[in-house]
C-alpha cells in the first residue's frame, strides 16, 4: 500500500491532487500543529489587474501551539460569499468560469463544519470526487495512532506509516532532508518522493505559478484538470 500523509489544506495547488492521485491512501495530518502564514486556512488565486490573492476562511482566535484539528473557523460565515465574489473577476477571461464558480459554491454552502480541518477534508474528499480520483483518504486524529516513538520531525511520517501497514510511503521532493532512507528501510518502508512537473496553461496574462486548484479549474475544466493530475515522477529517497 502507497501512502502520503499532508497536512489539511484550504483548495490546495494541483501537485497537492496529484500526490492524492498518486497513492493508496491519503493521511491529512491533523494531529500537527497549526502554523500561521501557512496553507491549512488560505490559498491564492488571480487578482483583477494581474498577481495573486488570497482566499482564506478566518480564524476563531486560539493558542499559538493549538493543534489544527481543534482550530475553528470564525462563525460568521461571510468568508464564503466573500470568496465567491473574489472569483467573478474569472468571468471575463476564463472559460471554465460557470463550471468552476458553481462548483466551488456548491462545496462552500454545503459545509456545515466548524473546524478548519473538518472544512478542508469536506472539501478534499468533495474536490476528489470531482476529478474523479478514487482514493482512500483518512484524517489521523481518527485513527488512534501512538506518537511515542517521534523522535524528529522526519519520523511522523515513519511511525504513521509502520501503524498502517504501509509498503511505501511518498513525501513531496522538497521535504527530502527531513528523511532518513536507513530508518524507512529498517521498517521495511520503501521511502520514495514526489515531484510535480512543471505545468504552465493560459491565464491570459503573466503566468503566476502554483496557485489554488482553482485557478486550475478555472482555465481547464474538469476534464483537462483530470489530464494533468500524472504529470508528475516518482523519485527514490537517497538518505
Amino acid at each position: 500500500m502507497k501512502l502520503a500523509i499532508m497536512q489539511p489544506y484550504f483548495f490546495p495547488y494541483i501537485g497537492y491532487w496529484q500526490l492524492i492521485n498518486a497513492v493508496d491512501r491519503f493521511v491529512l495530518f491533523d494531529d500537527a500543529q497549526y502554523m500561521r502564514h501557512g496553507w491549512v486556512n488560505r490559498n491564492r488565486i488571480l487578482k483583477p489587474g494581474g498577481g495573486w490573492q488570497y482566499v482564506l476562511v478566518p480564524l476563531k482566535k486560539h493558542a499559538m501551539t493549538e493543534s489544527i484539528k481543534s482550530v475553528q473557523a470564525h462563525p460568521d460565515k461571510k468568508w464564503e460569499e466573500l470568496i465567491i465574489g473574489q472569483l467573478a473577476h474569472y468571468k471575463k477571461k476564463a472559460r471554465y468560469f460557470d463550471e468552476t464558480n458553481e462548483m466551488v459554491r456548491e462545496i462552500l454552502y454545503s459545509n456545515n463544519e466548524q473546524s478548519i480541518a473538518a472544512i478542508n477534508f469536506a472539501t478534499i474528499k468533495k474536490l476528489c470526487a470531482y476529478l474523479d480520483i478514487k482514493k482512500e483518504i483518512i484524517v489521523s486524529s481518527e485513527q488512534n495512532l501512538d506518537y511515542a516513538e517521534v523522535s524528529d520531525a522526519g519520523e511522523w511520517a515513519l511511525r504513521i506509516a509502520e501503524q498502517m501497514g504501509a509498503a511505501e510511503y511518498i513525501n513531496p521532493a522538497a521535504g527530502v532532508d527531513l528523511f532518513n532512507r536507513e530508518k524507512f528501510s529498517s521498517s521495511n518502508i520503501k521511502l520514495s518522493f514526489f515531484r510535480s512537473r512543471e505545468i504552465v496553461y493560459s491565464q491570459r496574462g503573466i503566468f503566476e505559478p502554483s496557485l489554488s486548484i482553482i485557478d486550475v479549474l478555472m482555465f481547464n475544466g474538469i476534464e483537462g484538470t483530470k489530464g494533468l493530475l500524472k504529470n508528475y515522477s516518482i523519485e527514490t529517497g537517497d538518505k
